[in-house]
């Protein structure tokens, strides 16, 4: 009996160690490969919309800072709304779609400054206070806001707005 629990924890251990070896030179050459997949999407958004800076592999910011855009959403987010705390953030797919632009000032901002007009299919806003409409031209087409933080889908409005204006409260 004794020498079946031993046999089947060193069993246990082999596999183990197996599995380990097997996954791991894998894992690192994924990763490689992930991040140099990063880096070209990063590379090809910015020949694309140039201006910006580079915060990492997934951000970059335009007018210092005023305006972040973000390639890909976090693991785990998909289909969530995840706008950070102290911005509103607009999506280019519905269901928070990425790619995500995120502002916070307040008043009439054209869409067209940060190129993401005509991009946005989806809402979220993330402040305490205050909401933010968005426009075709002199349109309003949908709100967010404090009292209405999310708007997963901006149909019939997909694609259309060029202007927001934010009303801080």
């Amino acid at each position: 009996m004794v020498s079946a629990i031993r046999f089947r924890a060193a069993l246990a251990a082999v596999l183990a160690c197996a599995l380990v070896l097997v996954t791991a030179p894998g894992s690192a050459s994924a990763g490689v490969r992930d991040r140099a997949a990063a880096r070209e999407e990063l590379r090809r958004y910015l020949s694309t919309h140039p201006g910006g800076t580079p915060i990492n592999d997934n951000e970059i910011s335009y007018g210092g800072g005023a305006f972040v855009v973000t390639l890909r959403a976090p693991v785990g987010t998909y289909g969530m709304a995840d706008c950070p705390q102290g911005w509103f953030c607009f999506y280019d797919r519905p269901s928070y779609g990425y790619p995500r632009g995120r502002l916070s000032d307040c008043g009439r901002q054209s869409l067209f400054t940060w190129q993401w007009q005509y991009r946005v299919e989806s809402a979220h806003y993330n402040l305490a206070s205050g909401s933010v409409s968005f426009y075709y031209y002199g349109t309003r087409l949908f709100d967010v806001g404090a009292a209405n933080r999310v708007r997963s889908d901006a149909a019939p409005y997909r694609n259309w707005a060029n202007y927001v204006e934010r009303r801080c409260v």
